[in-house]
């Protein structure tokens, strides 16, 4: 081998099938999903039968003129980094638009290979790729392959060695004719020695150039007679197709794939509509302009009830049955060894009461994951994103936002990471402020034990309601925030849907297992860790000494100066202060310290609850849980994105200003209808209409303004 070590960098379409491949290639384990956009920024790893060699999986992208932060990411890293090789992914069922991109990666004359990826589908489809042809037009190695089902795989990267070994460049880097090839040639000759300063082909910066990409021109150093002379070329072209130069580019990549396309495309069916597809049928139902909205509705409200119902509660019952028995054995095998109260104390009122309280909820997680993984590779996410597209655009936002802010329910975290997907600031900044109303999967054991406790027939009811006040809330603010702060329009919306695809039990198990997996270090690291911090506070006094009574010792002796803060919501004893003040790390310690802090009673954990809220008070207390600050991970990570001046005080002063309120108004109002359930919750949502209202007018009203 020429070098010791190779670089490769994984570039296609979103969708394409590039992380499954990059799973394949290097045994990770990353995320794969059937919807756009899944990765945000770069990975890597080490090539499995080649360790000495690294594969880079870069983001998704439709063209090397990056309109996107991730678009950038990937032409940055082919610019200034020279991969030795470059493994671009065409899905085969979409061959034009994947060889556009594939036409660009060839201009920049780096040795590179085609995977010609999910070449399983095509006979479905009727249709079938002469992939010898396609290499001979391209002047590149093209290999089939089915990175889902491990196919061809092997030979793909066998042949990318030794393009990368033997640097074999493409064979032919100038694919173009007419007055567009005139243009570009015309203009390498004279910006060639600014090319190679650079370090990319002329032609790749002609046709930059000729684009008028504002990122990359202003490296070249051209001077002004040398922009003008540009400019005089691409007018003149231009005027001689009667057309502007972005459209003459696109025109002439796409005539060049036409005919590619004419030379090794076969297909039984004269269009794509009329193929026999299980997508287009379904599209039709599910895509429909008055029942689209309704099914997704449907289809979330059976996933609520599955996992919050009475399936998802008997699981939780039966493991948390289980915790309970092992805690209880433990506890007398260590009264038997005679091991120091103290320790006892330590490991079945701290370790068991409080990380078992919140493992024990791990399978109406589980389930509730395992459900929105299979909307997710089934294709049906990227769907949603669609069909919400009108709706989100009232709140100023595009459907772009939609997946974002359904991550939003799995973890605050990748949800805020995943804006950077978005092409505008104003909207990434907008959908970052909203995620934290997506109630995040480590609220699900705080809402599942207080509703368990204090509403136990409703419980099927108040957690899907929780989360539906959630969203409402959030599109008030976003509304709110519109009108004021993020004035303007959401940007254009473009969304490739992918073909429904039936998921694989292994590819659904690896998910779940990586939630499982997620779930349970926070539960023995994080959760651990202020559960045993709570438990010392709670057990000692500022002279660490056992305390002399509960009232004595430092946890209720902070909470106490904290406490008349919550007095207005109806909670101001230690155990519920102490639980929120420990929620600022992760959400799941809230059920840890309330465990911790109620474990010396006599009463039993559901009838401790019942005493310490009242039902208005655990109205309240959980509405606050749903709107305050979310974990610090979350929070670092929206002050990273959002990158304003005092963005941290800003984001955790807003939501917790926020959630008071709220908390506030939901306990009188819970105060005037008793334990009535129905009755708040219909309270609460006249409250939220009359708010939507008042909205609604000050739009109206702004109308008319302008139109005077």
């Amino acid at each position: 081998m020429a070098k010791e070590s190779l670089t490769f960098a994984l570039m296609g379409n979103q969708n394409s099938g590039k992380t499954t491949l990059f799973n394949r290639l290097t045994g990770s384990q990353l995320h794969v999903s059937n919807f756009p956009g899944v990765t945000v920024e770069r990975k890597s790893g080490y090539i499995r039968d080649y360790p000495d060699s690294e594969i880079v999986d870069l983001p998704g992208i439709y063209s090397l003129s990056p309109y996107s932060p991730e678009e950038v990411i990937s032409r940055n890293f082919l610019i200034k980094e020279t991969p030795d090789c470059i493994l671009n992914v065409v899905d085969a069922t979409s061959l034009e638009r994947g060889l556009y991109l594939t036409l660009q990666l060839i201009e920049l004359d780096i040795p590179m290979t085609v995977a010609l990826n999910m070449i399983d589908e095509m006979p479905a489809l009727g249709r079938q790729v002469d992939v010898d042809q396609l290499s001979k037009e391209l002047g590149i190695p093209v290999v089939a392959i089915s990175a889902s089902q491990n196919e061809g795989v092997s030979e793909y990267m066998r042949v990318s060695m030794e393009t990368a070994i033997n640097g074999t460049k493409p064979l032919k880097p100038d694919l173009c004719s007419g007055p567009v090839h005139r243009a570009i040639h015309a203009i390498s000759v004279m910006i060639e020695d600014h090319a190679e300063e650079v370090g990319v082909t002329p032609r790749f910066a002609a046709t930059k150039l000729i684009e008028g990409d504002e990122l990359f021109v202003p490296e070249l150093g051209l001077n002004q007679n040398e922009l003008e002379a540009v400019e005089h070329i691409v007018v003149e072209m231009e005027r001689d197709l009667e057309t502007d130069r972005l459209a003459a580019l696109a025109d002439m990549r796409y005539a060049f794939i036409g005919e590619v396309e004419s030379k090794v495309l076969r297909s039984k069916y004269p269009s794509y509509e009329e193929a026999p597809s299980v997508t287009l049928t379904l599209d039709r139902i599910l895509l429909h302009r008055w029942f689209g909205i309704p099914i997704f509705l449907a289809v979330m409200t059976a996933v609520s009830w599955i996992s919050f119902g009475p399936f998802g509660q008997f699981l939780n019952d039966v493991f948390a049955d289980a915790i309970s028995k092992f805690g209880e054995y433990v506890g007398v095998a260590m009264s038997k060894a005679e091991i120091n109260p103290t320790i006892q104390s330590l490991v079945i009122d701290g370790i068991f009461s409080g990380v078992g309280s919140v493992v024990s909820f791990l399978p109406m997680i589980l389930v509730l994951f395992f459900l929105l993984s299979l909307l997710e590779v089934t294709g049906y996410m990227a769907r949603v994103a669609f069909i919400m597209d009108r709706l989100m655009r009232k709140i100023g936002l595009s459907g772009a936002s939609i997946v974002p802010l359904l991550l939003g329910f799995g973890c605050s975290v990748p949800a805020v990471m995943a804006t950077r997907t978005l092409p505008s600031r104003r909207d990434r900044l907008l959908t970052v402020l909203l995620v934290p109303f997506m109630s995040c999967s480590a609220k699900i054991p705080v809402y599942g034990l207080i509703a368990a406790a204090i509403f136990p027939n409703h419980v099927a009811l108040v957690i899907p309601g929780l989360y539906l006040l959630g969203i409402v809330l959030g599109v008030i603010t976003a509304l709110f925030l519109r009108r004021t702060v993020f004035r303007g329009e959401a940007s254009p919306f473009l969304l490739e849907l992918p073909p429904y695809r039936f998921p694989s039990l292994t590819s659904l198990g690896r998910l779940v297992k990586r939630h499982a997996k997620e779930f349970m270090v926070r539960a023995f690291t994080v959760i651990l860790l202020v559960t045993l911090l709570i438990w010392v506070l709670e057990t000692y006094d500022f002279r660490f000494y056992p305390a002399a009574s509960p009232e004595s010792s430092m946890l209720a002796v902070i909470a106490s100066k904290i406490a008349p803060i919550f007095a207005p919501l109806g909670f101001n004893s230690t155990p519920a202060v102490s639980a929120l003040l420990a929620g600022f790390s992760a959400k799941e310690t809230i059920i840890s310290t309330l465990t911790v802090a109620i474990s010396g009673s006599d009463l039993t954990l559901t009838e401790s609850l019942q005493q310490l809220l009242t039902t208005p008070a655990a109205i309240s207390f959980l509405i606050f849980i749903l709107l305050y600050t979310p974990c610090a991970a979350a929070v670092a990570v929206m002050h990273r994105e959002l990158a304003i001046r005092g963005g941290l005080f800003l984001i955790v002063a807003f939501q917790t200003i926020f959630a008071w309120s709220i908390a506030f108004i939901a306990y009188r109002l819970a105060l005037l209808f008793g334990k009535s359930i129905p009755l708040f919750l219909a309270s609460l949502v006249g409250l939220i209409a009359l708010i939507a209202l008042f909205l609604a007018l000050l739009k109206i009203r702004s109308k008319k303004q302008h139109v005077l």
